[in-house]
Protein backbone atom coordinates (compact mmCIF):
# COMPACT_ATOMS: atom_id res chain seq x y z
CA UNK A 1 0.00 0.00 0.00
CA UNK A 2 1.35 3.42 -0.99
CA UNK A 3 1.05 6.22 1.54
CA UNK A 4 0.28 9.66 0.06
CA UNK A 5 1.90 12.59 1.85
CA UNK A 6 1.27 16.30 1.25
CA UNK A 7 4.48 18.23 0.64
CA UNK A 8 3.27 21.13 2.81
CA UNK A 9 3.06 18.81 5.83
CA UNK A 10 6.67 17.62 5.65
CA UNK A 11 9.34 18.68 8.12
CA UNK A 12 12.98 19.19 7.17
CA UNK A 13 13.83 15.86 8.82
CA UNK A 14 11.13 14.18 6.71
CA UNK A 15 12.70 15.61 3.54
CA UNK A 16 16.15 14.35 4.53
CA UNK A 17 14.77 10.87 5.29
CA UNK A 18 12.29 10.39 2.42
CA UNK A 19 14.39 11.94 -0.37
CA UNK A 20 17.84 10.94 0.92
CA UNK A 21 18.80 14.60 0.56
CA UNK A 22 21.87 15.82 2.45
CA UNK A 23 22.49 19.40 3.60
CA UNK A 24 25.97 20.81 3.02
CA UNK A 25 27.45 23.84 4.76
CA UNK A 26 26.08 27.21 3.66
CA UNK A 27 27.28 28.37 0.27
CA UNK A 28 28.14 31.64 -1.46
CA UNK A 29 26.34 33.04 -4.52
CA UNK A 30 29.62 33.78 -6.26
CA UNK A 31 30.59 30.10 -6.07
CA UNK A 32 27.89 29.37 -8.67
CA UNK A 33 26.79 32.66 -10.26
CA UNK A 34 28.27 35.68 -11.99
CA UNK A 35 26.79 38.75 -10.26
CA UNK A 36 26.83 41.79 -12.54
CA UNK A 37 26.39 45.44 -11.41
CA UNK A 38 22.88 46.88 -11.72
CA UNK A 39 22.03 49.71 -14.07
CA UNK A 40 20.68 53.00 -12.73
CA UNK A 41 17.22 52.09 -14.08
CA UNK A 42 17.30 48.73 -12.28
CA UNK A 43 18.31 50.36 -8.99
CA UNK A 44 15.48 52.91 -9.28
CA UNK A 45 12.93 50.21 -10.08
CA UNK A 46 14.22 48.10 -7.21
CA UNK A 47 13.77 51.04 -4.85
CA UNK A 48 10.13 51.40 -5.96
CA UNK A 49 9.53 47.70 -5.27
CA UNK A 50 11.06 48.06 -1.79
CA UNK A 51 9.01 51.16 -0.98
CA UNK A 52 5.73 49.62 -2.18
CA UNK A 53 6.28 46.51 -0.08
CA UNK A 54 7.35 48.53 2.99
CA UNK A 55 4.16 50.59 2.78
CA UNK A 56 1.95 47.49 2.82
CA UNK A 57 4.04 45.74 5.47
CA UNK A 58 3.69 48.70 7.85
CA UNK A 59 -0.10 48.32 7.61
CA UNK A 60 -0.05 44.70 8.85
CA UNK A 61 -0.37 41.20 7.45
CA UNK A 62 0.48 40.58 3.80
CA UNK A 63 -1.07 37.53 2.12
CA UNK A 64 0.72 35.18 -0.28
CA UNK A 65 -1.17 36.76 -3.17
CA UNK A 66 -0.04 40.27 -2.27
CA UNK A 67 3.54 39.10 -1.80
CA UNK A 68 3.45 37.78 -5.38
CA UNK A 69 2.01 41.03 -6.77
CA UNK A 70 4.17 43.42 -4.75
CA UNK A 71 7.56 41.71 -4.88
CA UNK A 72 7.87 38.43 -6.79
CA UNK A 73 6.20 39.51 -10.04
CA UNK A 74 8.06 42.86 -10.39
CA UNK A 75 11.39 41.36 -9.28
CA UNK A 76 11.14 38.50 -11.76
CA UNK A 77 10.14 40.87 -14.54
CA UNK A 78 13.08 43.15 -13.73
CA UNK A 79 15.42 40.15 -13.66
CA UNK A 80 14.30 39.02 -17.13
CA UNK A 81 12.08 36.04 -16.33
CA UNK A 82 9.26 37.45 -18.45
CA UNK A 83 11.39 37.43 -21.61
CA UNK A 84 11.16 34.89 -24.41
CA UNK A 85 11.59 31.89 -24.28
CA UNK A 86 11.02 31.67 -20.50
CA UNK A 87 7.51 30.84 -19.38
CA UNK A 88 6.15 31.16 -15.83
CA UNK A 89 3.62 28.61 -14.60
CA UNK A 90 1.61 29.05 -11.38
CA UNK A 91 -0.30 26.66 -9.12
CA UNK A 92 0.38 23.47 -11.09
CA UNK A 93 -0.18 20.05 -9.54
CA UNK A 94 3.04 18.30 -8.58
CA UNK A 95 3.43 14.58 -7.83
CA UNK A 96 6.73 13.13 -6.71
CA UNK A 97 7.38 9.42 -6.29
CA UNK A 98 9.98 8.64 -3.66
CA UNK A 99 12.23 5.72 -4.61
CA UNK A 100 12.75 2.91 -2.11
CA UNK A 101 9.84 4.18 -0.02
CA UNK A 102 6.16 3.22 -0.10
CA UNK A 103 5.26 6.88 -0.28
CA UNK A 104 4.13 9.35 -2.90
CA UNK A 105 4.55 13.02 -2.08
CA UNK A 106 2.02 15.38 -3.66
CA UNK A 107 1.57 19.11 -3.52
CA UNK A 108 1.11 22.35 -5.41
CA UNK A 109 3.85 24.81 -6.24
CA UNK A 110 3.50 28.59 -6.29
CA UNK A 111 5.68 29.76 -9.16
CA UNK A 112 7.82 27.76 -11.54
CA UNK A 113 10.17 29.21 -14.14
CA UNK A 114 10.73 26.96 -17.13
CA UNK A 115 11.88 27.13 -20.74
CA UNK A 116 9.60 27.38 -23.74
CA UNK A 117 6.56 25.04 -23.83
CA UNK A 118 8.34 22.86 -26.42
CA UNK A 119 11.33 22.28 -24.16
CA UNK A 120 11.60 18.98 -22.31
CA UNK A 121 14.20 20.32 -19.91
CA UNK A 122 13.21 20.07 -16.25
CA UNK A 123 12.45 23.22 -14.25
CA UNK A 124 15.62 25.08 -13.32
CA UNK A 125 14.12 27.48 -10.78
CA UNK A 126 11.32 26.94 -8.25
CA UNK A 127 9.70 29.61 -6.06
CA UNK A 128 7.59 29.05 -2.94
CA UNK A 129 5.79 32.04 -1.40
CA UNK A 130 4.42 32.27 2.15
CA UNK A 131 2.49 35.12 3.72
CA UNK A 132 4.18 37.55 6.08
CA UNK A 133 3.15 39.69 9.04
CA UNK A 134 4.86 42.41 11.02
CA UNK A 135 6.00 39.60 13.32
CA UNK A 136 7.61 38.02 10.21
CA UNK A 137 7.01 34.31 9.66
CA UNK A 138 10.37 32.69 9.18
CA UNK A 139 10.96 31.67 5.57
CA UNK A 140 12.44 28.41 6.83
CA UNK A 141 8.87 27.18 7.28
CA UNK A 142 8.58 26.89 3.50
CA UNK A 143 11.94 25.17 3.02
CA UNK A 144 10.74 21.52 3.22
CA UNK A 145 8.10 22.18 0.56
CA UNK A 146 10.60 23.95 -1.70
CA UNK A 147 13.17 21.16 -1.41
CA UNK A 148 10.52 18.55 -2.19
CA UNK A 149 9.46 20.30 -5.39
CA UNK A 150 12.97 21.15 -6.57
CA UNK A 151 14.28 17.65 -5.87
CA UNK A 152 12.18 16.25 -8.73
CA UNK A 153 14.14 18.34 -11.25
CA UNK A 154 17.38 16.55 -10.34
CA UNK A 155 16.14 13.52 -12.29
CA UNK A 156 16.82 15.40 -15.53
CA UNK A 157 19.60 17.89 -14.81
CA UNK A 158 22.67 18.25 -12.60
CA UNK A 159 21.46 21.17 -10.46
CA UNK A 160 18.46 23.36 -9.69
CA UNK A 161 17.85 26.65 -7.85
CA UNK A 162 15.02 27.33 -5.42
CA UNK A 163 13.66 30.35 -3.57
CA UNK A 164 11.34 30.56 -0.58
CA UNK A 165 10.19 34.03 0.47
CA UNK A 166 7.65 35.93 2.52
CA UNK A 167 8.32 39.09 0.51
CA UNK A 168 10.66 40.53 3.12
CA UNK A 169 13.20 37.74 3.50
CA UNK A 170 14.57 35.64 0.62
CA UNK A 171 16.16 32.23 1.13
CA UNK A 172 17.79 30.82 -1.99
CA UNK A 173 18.86 27.19 -2.18
CA UNK A 174 21.18 25.35 -4.56
CA UNK A 175 20.49 21.64 -5.12
CA UNK A 176 22.87 19.28 -6.91
CA UNK A 177 22.43 15.65 -7.98
CA UNK A 178 24.96 12.86 -7.68
CA UNK A 179 25.26 9.56 -5.87
CA UNK A 180 24.25 11.62 -2.84
CA UNK A 181 21.87 14.51 -3.73
CA UNK A 182 22.78 17.63 -1.74
CA UNK A 183 21.57 21.16 -1.10
CA UNK A 184 23.15 24.34 0.21
CA UNK A 185 21.47 27.35 1.77
CA UNK A 186 22.68 30.66 0.40
CA UNK A 187 22.91 33.85 2.53
CA UNK A 188 19.49 35.04 3.73
CA UNK A 189 18.59 38.36 2.05
CA UNK A 190 16.32 41.11 3.37
CA UNK A 191 14.49 43.33 0.86
CA UNK A 192 14.48 46.27 3.30
CA UNK A 193 18.29 46.30 3.45
CA UNK A 194 19.72 48.10 0.42
CA UNK A 195 22.85 45.92 -0.07
CA UNK A 196 20.72 42.76 0.29
CA UNK A 197 18.10 44.02 -2.16
CA UNK A 198 20.77 44.80 -4.75
CA UNK A 199 22.37 41.38 -4.31
CA UNK A 200 18.94 39.71 -4.57
CA UNK A 201 18.26 41.27 -7.96
CA UNK A 202 21.79 40.46 -9.12
CA UNK A 203 21.25 36.81 -8.15
CA UNK A 204 17.88 36.59 -9.91
CA UNK A 205 19.36 38.14 -13.07
CA UNK A 206 22.25 35.67 -13.00
CA UNK A 207 19.94 32.66 -12.55
CA UNK A 208 17.81 33.94 -15.44
CA UNK A 209 20.91 33.95 -17.67
CA UNK A 210 21.82 30.32 -16.99
CA UNK A 211 22.11 28.26 -20.22
CA UNK A 212 18.90 26.25 -19.79
CA UNK A 213 16.84 29.46 -19.74
CA UNK A 214 18.25 30.78 -23.01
Amino acid sequence: MTLTVEASSLSLNDVHRFLKLEELSNGSFTDFLNLEPLTEFEEQDLLRIRNDFRRYLSAGKISEGLVKFLTIAPLMRLAGFYDVPIRLTMEDSVAIAVEDEDRRITGRMDILAINSPQSNIAPLFWVVVIETKNSAIEVGEGLPQLLTYAFKSLNQQPFVWGLVTNGLRYQLVYLRCGQQPTYQLMPLLNLNESPDAIELLQVLKSICKLPNFQ
